[in-house]
């Protein structure tokens, strides 16, 4: 049976792999998540998935090793996860009744192949008061969360529209990485 390994320490992401019941391990890979902000957003998130995968891959080549990064942008900012609560303040009042992209790098390390996509969803806010944003940052769950926001959880009720895959938004598009582990017949 062949070896899988999650090249992430995100607890999201171990819910989501879990979802296609198959055995896995985890193992952290320790990459200084830097990103060109100069360079093309969507190449630069799969760069991390990449330095992510094969970080643990070097010392674990006998596994097939997932990595994964997850961005959130609207227009040519990013928006990382907040320092401070006025800083996901800030995020929260730009994302109001606004539209953005979550993009999700994944790679996929085994038996010597490397295979490197991207998922991106779109997703639309509506109008948020200032009482609403602060009720919600008041709740703690925007301090480890790019964009200052977790879908799947009290932010739920913020969501307008999704366009795309909503596990990309949470961090690993399930249904792609199923399809594309089902050709090294491990599932």
């Amino acid at each position: 049976m062949t070896r899988i390994i999650l090249a992430s320490k995100s607890p999201r992401r171990k819910e989501l792999l879990e979802m296609l019941r198959i055995p896995f391990e985890i193992i952290v890979s320790e990459v200084d998540e830097q990103i060109n902000y100069k360079n093309d957003l969507v190449k630069e998130i799969e760069k991390l998935s990449y330095q992510k995968a094969e970080a643990v891959y070097r010392n674990h080549d006998d596994a097939l090793v997932i990595g994964a990064d997850t961005i959130v942008k609207i227009g040519n900012d990013v928006l990382g996860k907040p320092k401070s609560f006025e800083q996901a303040r800030k995020m929260l009042q730009e994302l109001s009744d606004n539209t953005h992209e979550v993009v999700t790098g994944v790679t996929i390390m085994y038996q010597g192949k490397v295979e490197t996509f991207s998922s991106i969803a779109q997703v639309t806010f509506y109008p948020l008061s200032d009482k609403e944003i602060d009720d919600y940052i008041a709740t703690n769950e925007p301090m480890d969360k790019a964009g200052a926001y977790a879908i799947q959880g009290d932010a739920a009720k913020f969501i307008k529209s999704i366009n795309g895959d909503y596990y990309t938004i949470v961090g690993l598009p399930v249904a792609e990485l199923y399809h594309r582990l089902k050709k090294y017949s491990i599932i």
